[in-house]
């Protein structure tokens, strides 16, 4: 067996582990192990990447990993990390979550075969408890002293503002159970979590020793923060998403494109499947050519390419292209308010395209690109006007329909960098 615990060191990817002999039992055999994810959204995030990546890493490894989707925990909430309680989400909600993190798992996870991941959720076997069954059977092994000591129930019942309820208390024992229950179904032996999962996970080993006299063993990574210590994973407009739908494949790529050089290193080895020598050379060349962002690009291209795919990588490159000056063609709206999200916009009358169209001096007038006829005519003239990236020289020249990058909207730019957009409604 592959040595998982080595690789995952040198990454920096061990926080806690329940057992210092961890990887000489990990090396005896192929081991089943699971990790949980609490299904908030219809889509993961960018946070949630380490802990999958993780399964990924020891399914690859030669074990076989569980993929957990928490739709019974997920009707509480983990009070883990939060000051305050988590709005309950109902049943509909959940399973539409449920279903659009299962897709996102199985593009990461290898479920054929007899050894294949396994993908379950916890709320299959809790709905089958009644609450009277639930106390008697597992909350009699539970001591009320192990979840008083958990750092977010002390924090939270020491504020008066807040407090936390009897439903939030008892997420640690619904998750403790989890443990158990894939132990005793599959023979899961190993919890993966992040590390502020690091008391769910022991008070689920505490549980199954209590319950059924088993050693169970608990493994946890670190959160994925940037140097200031701040989450990773959060723009000024919102999360980074796993989902096109929520993220586009081009914001996904410029996020990992734009990161911090105190942080790129962290990132290719917490996130990507680099070897140790390829990593160790991006890092000397970050230090001796920063500029080149060489370890940003290969973050971005493996990362990119590992959730969106080859045909997500090629649309990402080519809308950076486009940013920075390739033509534009057969892009839609969406895709150009992607690139040109922070971009100044204006917005004409569809009629201005027809007949014998818009010149161009007015369209750059318009689109506040030139302060007035005379210094649109001196900008064209110098060779400085651009429509969809492509050089206007004529100042004659009048644009029409056939000139609209996407549905709506056509690029102008004055320079190499001063871009406008003009958005063409009915």
């Amino acid at each position: 067996m592959q040595d998982i615990i080595a690789d995952l060191k040198w990454r920096g990817l061990v926080h806690q582990q329940t057992d210092e002999k961890l990887a000489a039992w990990l090396g005896e055999k192929s081991r089943t192990l699971y990790a949980g994810f609490d299904p908030t959204a219809d889509s993961l995030h960018v946070g949630s990447l380490i802990p999958l990546l993780m399964l990924r890493r020891f399914q690859k490894a030669g074990h076989r990993p569980i993929a957990l989707v928490g739709g019974a925990t997920g009707m509480i909430g983990d009070p883990s990390g939060k000051s305050e309680e988590r709005n309950l989400l109902d049943v509909d909600a959940l399973a539409a979550n449920v279903a659009g993190i299962e897709a996102q798992m199985r593009m990461l996870l290898d479920f054929e075969g007899d050894r294949g991941a396994k993908l379950v959720n916890n709320f299959d076997w809790m709905r089958s408890f009644s609450y009277l069954d639930f106390l008697r059977d597992v909350g009699k092994n539970f001591p009320v002293s192990v979840m008083m000591a958990k750092d977010s129930v002390k924090t939270r019942l020491g504020r008066d503002d807040v407090g936390i309820s009897y439903t939030e208390f008892s997420y640690m024992l619904l998750q403790a159970y989890d443990f158990v229950h894939l132990h005793e179904q599959f023979g899961c032996e190993l919890q993966l979590g992040a590390s502020d999962q690091w008391g769910n996970i022991t008070a689920g080993i505490d549980l199954a020793r209590r319950m059924k006299s088993v050693q169970l063993y608990g493994l946890t990574c670190p959160l994925l923060t940037k140097s200031d210590g701040a989450k990773m994973g959060k723009t000024e407009s919102g999360t980074v998403w796993l989902s096109p739908s929520r993220t586009s494949p081009y914001a996904f790529y410029q996020y990992w494109i734009n990161v911090d050089d105190a942080d790129a290193g962290k990132c290719l080895r917490f996130l990507t499947e680099l070897e140790q020598k390829e990593v160790e050379a991006l890092d000397a060349a970050r230090e001796s050519d920063p500029g080149k962002r060489e370890s940003q690009k290969r973050l971005a291209e493996e990362l990119t390419r590992m959730i969106h795919g080859d045909a997500g990588l090629a649309t990402a490159r080519r809308a950076t292209e486009i940013f920075f000056g390739a033509e534009i063609s057969e892009l839609s709206d969406a895709q150009l308010g992607e690139i040109f999200a922070d971009v100044p916009s204006q917005q004409l009358a569809r009629e201005r395209l027809e007949g014998e169209g818009l010149n161009v001096v007015d369209a750059l007038v318009e689109a506040s690109l030139a302060g007035s006829k005379s210094d649109a005519r001196r900008t064209v003239a110098q060779g400085g006007a651009y429509v969809n990236n492509r050089r206007v020289e004529n100042v004659d020249a009048q644009l029409g329909p056939a000139d609209l990058a996407s549905e709506t909207v056509m690029v102008l730019r004055s320079g190499k960098k001063k871009y406008a957009l003009l958005r063409f409604k009915a």
